[in-house]
């Protein structure tokens, strides 16, 4: 979890993995360069605390990854709530799809009008899931709620643009994973999050860095040349002989 001054969201988060049925390895608390009690509040729920001082998700994300032990990483928010059963699809998923790099899954609300949250967390996600969708020509990773095989995570490291402050981080780490890997949406994958991104004022920013992105990937990632190369990379492994 990469973190920044998020210490009350943190705790809750931390909180519901502790309640997981079953426990991960290790949580890990990558923390931003906080000024609140952020470490504190990641220590007293038994997590590992991992500094970077480097600005941006990206990052603080990249620590953490690469800090991390498991064979598989499953990335949260500071804001994330993941459901009781979270790791344990994690595991069961990776286990049941051997040739799957990376899965993701949608979100709910958990703050804000009761009546507001169905509908704003279905067009939030589903504009996010279908615009960049279609700019990567298959599914994108959500940041507050993934996972990725840890040797995948070594192929890709060195190319993701995380020195890049503008750079959306789930999504550029969507483009470098999904060019020659698979990404599975796993729907039983489900976590909570704040609806304060729809009220934080950062939209245009968001926006800006999505696209971004995007074109920081084009030429060579035009959406028909990365489906085109998918669809070629697919083939040959249908064709390859086995053993």
């Amino acid at each position: 979890m990469p973190v920044r001054d998020d210490a009350e969201a943190l705790a809750n988060c931390l909180a519901a993995l502790r309640s997981q049925s079953l426990e991960p390895l290790e949580v890990i608390v990558v923390d931003n360069d906080s000024t609140d009690d952020t470490s504190e509040v990641a220590r007293r729920y038994g997590a590992r605390v991992v500094f970077e001082s480097s600005p941006g998700i990206g990052v603080a994300s990249a620590a953490g990854y690469d800090a991390a032990r498991g064979d598989i990483i499953a990335r949260l928010d500071a804001d994330s709530i993941p459901s009781t059963h979270w790791v344990a699809t994690i595991v069961s998923t990776f286990d049941r799809l051997e040739n799957v790099a990376a899965i993701t899954g949608p979100a709910r609300f958990t703050d804000g009008p009761r009546w507001l949250r169905s509908p704003a967390a279905a067009v939030y996600l589903g504009s996010y899931f279908v615009i960049t969708a279609t700019a990567l020509g298959h599914v994108p990773l959500f940041g507050s709620n993934l996972a990725l095989r840890r040797r995948v995570w070594q192929l890709v490291r060195d190319d993701v643009h995380i020195h890049d402050s503008l750079t959306h981080d789930d999504l550029d780490l969507s483009f470098h994973v999904g060019v020659s890997h698979s990404v599975r949406l796993v729907r039983a994958l489900r976590t909570g999050i704040s609806i304060r991104p729809l009220s934080d004022g950062k939209g245009g920013l968001r926006w800006r860095r999505g696209l971004h992105t995007v074109v920081l990937h084009w030429p060579h990632d035009l959406p028909w040349l990365r489906i085109a190369r998918r669809a070629l990379l697919r083939a040959r492994r249908l064709v390859a002989p086995r053993g």
